[in-house]
């Protein structure tokens, strides 16, 4: 029976393209959206023209009660779970700490962070050994910015991210002797939609050729770093992180 991956954010960008990509590998996928169910549709009608299973799934990573709704879905429909990719997260407008909000922090760290702890603490339930399963794996999507900073725009962004470093780090420790593995990819300048609800839509387009590649990153790109560490070619990677950043 194939197994089973979850991806967060898989409506567009990124996610889109690891759910894509991982049902061409063999995975059934479970495609997570927040608010765009035409989106998340979209993805998996991809997947089933070319002969793989999916389905849809709305859930927003900030709201345990969804979080739980979503896993409990995919315990009656497919009763198990192999894989997770911690992929659902935001951004917000550029702005300096001194001029951040309450509402904006606590709405980043909320879903960037707490959303992907939820999410692992749940799959962790699923896939462990210690709780009677077979074992799975799980990337988390943290970034570049968790070591550049990102002064002037969104340090909280990259204190989120850094939060996931942290996250990686500590559960593959926790389970490695579980059965499950826990890595993380950090992209660079990727050309996805995220720019446009961080207030600029043609960022990377625009940073693209002062970067060492001279180009943004794509989402395909980054999909097979995250799809690779879900395989069992990374079968002894555990606690990683692999930069997707064109050598930034």
């Amino acid at each position: 029976m194939k197994p089973v991956l979850l991806v967060t954010g898989a409506s567009r960008g990124i996610g889109a393209a690891t759910a894509i990509l991982a049902a061409q590998q063999g995975w059934r996928v479970v495609v997570n959206y927040s608010t765009n169910r035409t989106a998340a549709d979209h993805v998996v009608s991809q997947i089933e023209q070319t002969g793989g299973e999916a389905f849809a799934v709305q859930a927003d990573v900030g709201d345990e009660a969804q979080i739980m709704a979503m896993f409990q879905r995919i315990d009656s429909q497919w009763g198990r779970l192999d894989g997770l990719v911690n992929n659902a997260g935001v951004v917000d407008m550029p702005s300096r700490v001194d001029e951040m909000t309450v509402p904006r922090l606590e709405r980043m760290f909320r879903l960037n962070v707490i959303g992907s702890f939820l999410c692992a603490r749940e799959a962790v339930r699923r896939m462990s050994t210690r709780h009677g399963h077979a074992g799975g794996a799980i990337v988390n999507l943290s970034s570049a910015a968790s070591r550049l900073g990102g002064a002037g725009q969104y340090v909280d962004y990259a204190a989120s991210k850094g939060a996931i470093d942290s996250l990686t780090i500590g559960l593959a420790l926790e389970v490695a002797g579980e059965g499950i593995r826990v890595n993380q990819v950090s992209p660079g300048i990727i050309d996805t939609e995220i720019h446009a609800s961080g207030g600029n839509p043609g960022r990377a387009q625009a940073v693209g050729p002062n970067l060492p590649m001279k180009r943004p990153g794509t989402a395909e790109e980054v999909a097979q770093a995250i799809v690779w560490l879900l395989s069992p070619n990374a079968s002894y990677t555990s606690g990683s992180n692999l930069d997707v950043t064109g050598c930034r």
